[in-house]
């Protein structure tokens, strides 16, 4: 031990320029001597230190939870669950009699990050398919090769467990092992040896923070005398003051010193050895040996709102994912036969790491469903929801056609698609219908100026557009109104209504706001429900509004409006939850008594679910096709719009704007400006903001129309 002793002294002297080097660095010795902190670091007391096992449980747990299923190539592409290979039980469910596949996949996925591999022995049944895993101490075992020939090895394992009497050699067909970064191919590093430096250093923080507080957090000293005392004086006066202050149960007890005894503190205080920032560095430092994110491990110093989704992303797709593709990849090499690697393989389901919120999951979902690569039930399948009739059918764009057709296309009806196209909009007049008709029949040229002849036809088209799509506005709007109730009437229950029973409850308008405020958050639960209901509804609706108002001008290119419903439903949205949590906040401060807050609220949610539907739905069949419109006609390249007021001969507002024509990017009314300046002034309508196409109030079912 004085050997071991002398080799720390040695190795740890050269920090500082003082004699004594820094003591919460030197002050603790288990014995070893293979880090410089003088801590002996293995792969047992290595996940002692919290920063280190917080890192090795992170990954095992996090590998270990994911599915991870057997799958079946499908000809020509696509694959398959391949529920009934025998490999699929063992891997998914139970690899043994005595654990689970996340229990066995944690504890080797464990091994492979202290040890630098994780083994198991693989047992083969009969029909020579995998039965079995178990696994098998890294402590233990013993990865040795044999010459074969020149050039040739052969890789072997010998395990020797001297605890249960088992002493054995395993050829590699009989071993699943998964190994980290290496130096030979086989073997991986230990981390807990590549980094005895790092994990000495925590530890030994750790044992002196310990040791601090255990002498009541203070250092070390000597207590001196001016005279000489024997050496068993010396020991007994040490042992009384000792007994008297050593310990936190002992600490701040009074002292008192005869004969002129005095006390000297020695040692470095721990503000001046940075203790705490050296502390806070060594997890940092685990976190980069491990290739994880600080706040993985409880380091959420840097960690943010706005960052923190990133760097879980991040995690993911670098630290996880190369422990997922060595497992998989193990998994192909040394559990499944030759003949079979080319049919089966392994994956890991990592879409539970990489959810997002959920208004971004449902616009990720609506797009799938929009382009055509998702259905209703793949949707609900990720969300853990059961399936439905007539889920599994896939949407497209009706003006979309595969890759090098469109020219054919446009050869086939001599560039008519648009025109016939709305030959399959229902409820258009009779007369309407046979001069479209009659455009077909002609050449593509002469069918284009024909249209642009018929310039009234996309009024008509577009009102029959918004009558088909009324009613399901109506019907969303309801389900809507419906979820807020019930929402709301929770929040009732749970912040205003006294607790049934012996329970007491404190009922607090405050607490029912707070709540309130939650609900209706930007990125809220209602605003996440509405986002999803609303966003394929409008993107159909602005779709065929997009393919009548390209028709109209003549405009044979594709229309994108893909991005501009999504920032439309997002307005509609943010809108709709603004004014609903106004209107419950204005309720709060208009009663007197919590009771009379409750019959209001149930009232303004009946006059929500009665009246708010028809209301909404009238609103967005003027709006939202003529919005559309203006847009499909920018991109267009039109310049000029004209109002026209349309079933609206008895309203003064919509009959000062009919026929007035201004720039595709000037508003008909600036905001704060009277649309009829010459009325009186009971009469006079000043519009709330730029009015760059009808409605103008409620009620309005004027048009825009494009000036070529």
């Amino acid at each position: 031990m004085g050997f071991l002793r002398s080799a720390m002294r040695a190795t740890v002297g050269p920090l500082s320029g003082i004699a004594t080097p820094e003591k919460w660095v030197v002050d603790w010795w288990t014995g070893g001597g293979a880090n410089s902190a003088g801590v002996h670091v293995d792969q047992d007391t290595a996940l002692t230190y919290s920063a280190f096992f917080a890192g090795v449980r992170v990954i095992s747990e996090d590998l270990g939870g994911l599915p991870l299923h057997l799958y079946e190539w499908l000809q020509p592409r696509g694959k398959r669950r391949a529920k009934e290979h025998p490999l699929y039980r063992v891997l998914n469910l139970q690899p043994n009699d005595m654990m689970t596949s996340l229990q066995l996949r944690e504890t080797l996925q464990g091994h492979a990050l202290t040890w630098g591999d994780g083994v198991a022995n693989v047992v083969w049944d009969n029909a020579g398919q995998v039965a079995e895993l178990w696994p098998l101490r890294p402590d233990r075992l013993r990865i040795r090769s044999r010459r074969l020939g020149p050039g040739r090895l052969r890789r072997y394992y010998v395990y020797d467990d001297s605890v249960n009497g088992i002493h054995t050699t395993l050829l590699p067909n009989e071993v699943l092992h998964v190994a980290g970064l290496g130096f030979d191919g086989v073997r991986g590093y230990s981390v807990v040896d590549m980094a005895a430096n790092s994990i000495g250093l925590g530890l030994a923080t750790e044992h002196h923070g310990a040791k601090f507080f255990g002498n009541g957090a203070n250092p070390g000293g000597v207590l001196s005398h001016p005279g000489n005392i024997s050496k068993g004086a010396r020991e007994r006066i040490r042992a009384d003051w000792e007994t008297t202050h050593r310990g936190l149960d002992r600490a701040q007890r009074v002292a008192i010193l005869e004969e002129g005894v005095a006390w000297q503190s020695i040692g470095i205080p721990n503000d001046n050895a940075q203790f705490l920032e050296t502390r806070k560095l060594q997890v940092t430092e685990m976190a980069r040996w491990l290739r994880i994110p600080p706040h993985k491990i409880g380091d959420l110093e840097r960690a943010t709102f706005s960052n923190i989704e990133h760097q879980q992303l991040d995690y993911v797709t670098t630290a996880l994912r190369s422990w997922l593709v060595r497992w998989e990849q193990a998994i192909a090499l040394q559990l499944l036969l030759p003949e079979e690697r080319e049919q089966f393989f392994a994956e890991h389901l990592v879409d539970a790491l990489l959810r997002g919120d959920t208004m971004t999951r449902y616009q990720a979902y609506a797009i799938g469903r929009q382009w055509g690569w998702l259905s209703a039930n793949d949707v609900r399948e990720k969300e853990n929801e059961n399936p439905v009739d007539g889920g599994d059918d896939y949407m497209v764009p009706l003006n979309m056609v595969p890759a090098g057709s469109a020219a054919a296309a446009a050869s086939a009806d001599g560039g008519r698609g648009n025109v016939r196209l709305a030959l399959n909009v229902t409820g258009a007049d009779e007369a309407l219908e046979q001069a479209i008709r009659k455009a077909v029949e002609l050449d593509g040229g002469a069918a284009g100026r024909y249209a642009r002849a018929l310039r009234g036809r996309g009024m008509t088209l577009r009102a029959s557009l918004a009558e088909q799509y009324g009613p399901k506005i109506e019907a969303i709007d309801a389900e809507i109104a419906e979820l807020e109730a019930d929402a709301v009437e929770d929040l009732v229950t749970t912040h205003l209504e006294p607790a049934r029973g012996r329970r007491r409850r404190t009922r607090t308008i405050s607490s029912f706001v707070s709540a309130l405020r939650t609900l209706y958050a930007p990125d809220g639960p209602i605003a996440a429900a509405m986002g999803e209901r609303w966003l394929p509804l409008f993107t159909a609706f602005a779709g065929d509004v997009a393919e009548d108002a390209a028709a109209d001008v003549g405009h044979d290119d594709d229309v994108d409006l893909t991005a501009w419903v999504r920032a439309y439903v997002a307005a509609h949205v943010g809108y709709h939850v603004s004014s609903s949590f106004g209107q419950l906040r204005a309720l709060t401060e208009k009663t007197d008594t919590v009771d009379d807050l409750i019959a209001a609220v149930a009232e303004r949610l009946a006059k929500w679910q009665a009246e708010r539907p028809e209301r909404t739905a009238r609103w967005e069949k003027t709006q939202l096709p003529n919005a559309a419109a203006r847009e499909t006609w920018r991109e267009a390249g039109v310049a000029e719009l004209k109002w026209v007021a349309r079933g609206s001969k008895n309203c003064p507002h919509c009959t000062k704007l009919d026929g007035r024509t201004v720039g595709i990017e000037t508003p008909f009314i600036a905001k704060g400006d009277a649309v009829d300046d010459d009325a009186e002034d009971g009469e006079k309508l000043v519009a709330k903001r730029n009015t760059f196409h009808p409605p103008v109030h409620a009620g309005c079912n004027c048009q825009v129309v494009p000036v070529v």
